[in-house]
């Protein structure tokens, strides 16, 4: 299963009044390494949008087990958890400074066409895309 790991530096605003990284900043956090999950496959959102497709979050899950604060730098773990063909659902640690997982969650994903949010086969639409989950889950079909 191909993981990939991206750094982050705890931000002043991203934090609360306590010094914590406020809750909601950890879905940005989600969405950063995603984005470097699918770069490292070779691909990025902005050529799925070209094609006028976009990827919305349909179901988020988060578990708190440590706090982050502000000057702290953490990393990003990612992984593809499941994928059908339709819905993919990416894994994420991220780990503080300690190198131990603060936060653990999932977001589950789909395409859909821009102007009618119809959904879409990401099989059929982006077939390379398709194969490179497949790779990476470690389930290549032939």
């Amino acid at each position: 299963m191909l993981k990939t790991v991206t750094p982050i530096k705890v931000r002043y605003q991203e934090t609360d009044q306590m010094g914590v990284v406020y809750h909601a900043n950890y879905l940005i956090w989600f969405e950063i390494g995603r984005t470097a999950f699918i770069e490292k496959l070779g691909f990025n959102y902005h050529e799925m949008e070209q094609y006028g497709v976009v990827s919305p979050v349909i179901d988020a899950d988060l578990k708190f087990k440590q706090p982050i604060r502000y000057g702290e730098k953490a990393t990003v773990e990612t992984w593809i958890e499941k994928y059908n063909g339709v819905r993919t659902t990416y894994g994420y640690a991220i780990y503080n400074h300690k190198d131990e997982v603060a936060v653990s969650g999932s977001t589950q994903h789909v395409i859909v066409d821009k102007k009618t949010f119809k959904p879409l086969s990401l099989k059929r639409q982006f077939p390379d895309w398709h194969q490179a989950y497949e790779s990476a889950l470690g389930e290549v079909k032939k």
